[in-house]
């Protein structure tokens, strides 16, 4: 393994970037007998703002618990908000979301 030193992580610390987090949550409309289509929606806007670069990293969750989705926003909170708010799936309570300002190094990826 690797030895990092308190110096390194120093200097790291000071190339991260600021990013905004969203947690999805499963709304009170869920199980609305329309939630599908919607949310089919919902996914076609998540490509339009990957494509923008926007929205850096989505991850659907599909287990049985009450989270729907975490996604890595390349903007602030407040156009994140803006950005979650004009959601179809957020508007029609089919999802509800929180969101989170963090940091993280430019260019990270997933394995």
């Amino acid at each position: 393994m690797n030895t990092i030193t308190d110096e390194f992580m120093k200097q790291m610390m000071t190339t991260t970037k600021p990013y905004t987090v969203v947690i999805l949550t499963k709304g009170p409309n869920f199980s609305r007998p329309d939630a599908g289509a919607i949310i089919w929606e919902h996914g076609r806007r998540n490509f339009t703002l990957r494509a923008e670069g926007l929205l850096s990293v989505v991850f659907p969750i599909r287990d049985d618990s009450d989270k729907a989705g975490i996604g890595i926003f390349n903007a602030d909170i407040e156009q994140t908000k803006k950005i979650i708010e004009g959601d179809p799936a957020v508007m029609e309570g089919i999802l509800t979301y929180e969101v989170h300002a963090t940091r993280s190094f430019p260019g990270d990826s997933l394995p």
